[in-house]
């Protein structure tokens, strides 16, 4: 007998990580992470200065984050550090296919769910730089059918406080998605089953993370910018950023090599290889692929704004404090926690983490092969906090256990 999915609870923390609000979460689900391989990377690359940290630090970096993989049950990660005047960090550990004992490396491609959010935005703010969307007229001034779409801004879609239902917490979603994970959604299927659904609540007085904002936000660039989002992305965003490795996917497509994904978030709840899901279900939300390299850059291209102008910048800099969350606010596509500014990411088998922190030019960046919860936590977020409580103590990444 196959028992439907149970849905996540509606955290602020799931707001800001997951794409799904969905999972089965259960220790048995966990198997015991494999014996750990560890991947050296040649010092002199571009993305390894040869000045190295402290080797103290380096051990204790190492026993953190095999610490957190093994207790949280993580095949494989990868972890990137940059940190000016005191050196770099680029180590992988694990497995990046369970079947094979293949090792994670720092040169795999992987799916990065809702960092995907980062370049939808950009590309939206690249709009209003053109003069041709204005953040605070409406979203039918541009399309047409969204409810209550009068009233609701574009700012306030990209700042998740449209009040409007997040189609990837509708239970007939969660069933179609789980039941044939390989299937191709449109946009406007994903809207339909948002739109059956009364918005939660008017426009501009909560804050609730919706994917559903974010594809209405693809389908404003496609409408405005006059080619498709993957198009409009690769010409406007990841080209002028020197991002050769991202891109939004058309469906399952995933180039070598990259690592297997593991998630519970299926029918049954048993643990599954994820790899050759279809993410098109997070579309213009979270289905872009990218790797370590593209990452390290594109972390402070976002957070300085390189390629906006810095009015429109410094409108996407405008953080609410999210309530739940104890120094951490989101703006625009992008959030801030104690000091760094990025994103997470998180969809059936994979998370990722990346961020800047201003004050010390630091760049973090995580990468993982699940996304199964330990403690109710995202794997992901005990590692960047592990990792930062060594490397910037007083500016701690932090983002609450589901409740």
């Amino acid at each position: 007998m196959r028992r439907a999915p149970t849905r996540r609870l509606a955290t602020a923390l799931l707001a800001l990580s997951t794409l799904v609000p969905l999972t089965l979460t259960s220790s048995a689900a966990q198997a015991a992470p494999p014996t750990a391989a560890v991947t050296a990377v040649d010092p002199t690359a571009d993305d390894c200065p040869p000045q190295g940290l402290d080797p103290k630090l380096v051990a204790r970096l190492n026993k953190a984050i095999e610490d957190v993989r093994k207790e949280a049950g993580v095949p494989g990660v990868t972890v990137g550090l940059w940190l000016p005047g005191r050196g770099s960090y680029i180590r992988s550990t694990g497995v990046a296919d369970k079947a094979t004992g293949a090792p994670m490396k720092p040169d795999l491609n992987m799916r990065i769910g809702s960092e995907t959010k980062t370049f939808t935005a950009t590309a939206v703010l690249e709009l209003v730089d053109q003069g041709l969307v204005k953040l605070d007229k409406p979203i039918s001034t541009y399309l047409h059918g969204v409810p209550d779409g009068e009233h609701i801004t574009v700012r306030q879609m990209l700042e998740m406080r449209s009040g409007l239902f997040s189609y990837s917490a509708d239970p007939d979603f969660a069933q179609a998605l789980f039941s044939d994970p390989t299937r191709q959604f449109t946009p406007k299927e994903l809207l339909a089953y948002a739109f059956s659904h009364p918005n939660v609540f008017p426009p501009g007085t909560e804050f609730q993370y919706s994917n559903t904002n974010y594809i209405l936000l693809g389908l404003l660039v496609e409408k405005l910018g006059r080619m498709p989002l993957a198009e409009f992305i690769h010409q406007r965003v990841t080209g002028p950023a020197h991002l050769n490795h991202t891109f939004l996917p058309k469906g399952a497509e995933f180039p070598s090599p990259h690592a297997h994904g593991y998630t519970n978030q299926t029918l049954t709840g048993d643990v599954e290889d994820s790899t050759n899901w279809n993410p098109s279900w997070g579309w213009a939300a979270g289905s872009i692929i990218s790797d370590l390299h593209d990452l390290h850059h594109w972390a402070k291209v976002v957070a300085t704004g390189t390629l906006l102008t810095p009015a429109t910048q410094a409108q996407r800099e405008k953080f609410i404090p999210v309530p739940g969350f104890d120094g951490a606010a989101y703006g625009l596509g992008l959030f801030t926690t104690h000091g760094w500014i990025g994103h997470n990411g998180s969809l059936p088998g994979y998370e990722s983490v990346t961020m800047y922190l201003p004050k010390q030019d630091a760049t973090m960046v995580i990468l993982l092969n699940t996304d199964i919860l330990h403690d109710g936590f995202e794997p992901s977020t005990l590692f960047a906090k592990a990792i930062t409580s060594i490397i910037t103590p007083k500016n701690v990444y932090e983002l609450p256990a589901e409740g």
